[in-house]
């Protein structure tokens, strides 16, 4: 679902500040040669999440659910020299495929990539972070933000993707669907957090802990 006019929406990225050329080729070379390209974050998000990591300072951040790279890539980018994303996926192909474009980053130095199964991964790190994006397998979606918790810092960020999913939140019928709608009501109903859910592409609920 379109909430936004398209041409509106590319006025406000080319207004905005942007990821790097790296980050443009990986988003051109995933249009053009990778299956479900609409997973990809987009400039607009990418600089609504690069504005959260300098905003909050942050020099470690944590994602689950890596694609090809381009958030990843995208947050590196506006971490300090000492930052570090970590970045948990499950699928080879595309894993690989996003290590090549990194390599090819000055800031690709600041990524490090966890191939396994995302609980799995969360379980075998032991850093907190500063900042957490979550853009994975949806059913799964309460349980990895109850985990992000017990890894945030005092002060950081949580930023859920896909939150909206095309809008069908509001006429929950399928399994991924309902799945996002118990962890939008979750983060509404629960004590102890700023919440904003924003309209923003595909929803991005960002969270944070008062």
């Amino acid at each position: 679902m379109k909430f936004i006019d398209e041409k509106i929406e590319n006025y406000c990225i080319l207004k905005s500040s942007r990821p790097s050329k790296d980050a443009d080729r990986i988003e051109d070379f995933t249009k053009k040669n990778v299956a479900y390209p609409q997973m990809l974050t987009g400039k607009m998000e990418a600089s609504i999440l690069g504005f959260l990591i300098r905003s909050t300072k942050a020099k470690k951040v944590l994602e689950i659910g890596t694609y090809t790279g381009y958030s990843a890539l995208a947050m590196a980018e506006n971490l300090p020299k000492d930052g570090m994303v970590y970045t948990l996926d499950i699928n080879e192909e595309t894993t690989a495929l996003a290590k090549s474009f990194w390599a090819k980053s000055p800031h690709g130095k600041k990524i490090k990539s966890i191939l396994c199964p995302a609980k799995e991964g969360l379980s075998k790190i032991k850093h907190k972070f500063d900042f957490i994006f979550i853009d994975a397998d949806k059913v799964n979606y309460l349980e990895y933000f109850k985990i992000s918790l017990k890894m945030l810092t005092k002060n950081g960020v949580i930023a859920v993707d896909n939150v909206l999913w095309s809008g069908k939140v509001l006429n929950p019928k399928d399994e991924d669907t309902r799945a996002i709608c118990a962890l939008n009501d979750y983060i509404s109903s629960k004590k102890g957090f700023y919440k904003t859910l924003l309209p923003i592409r595909d929803g991005i609920f960002l969270v944070k802990k008062v």
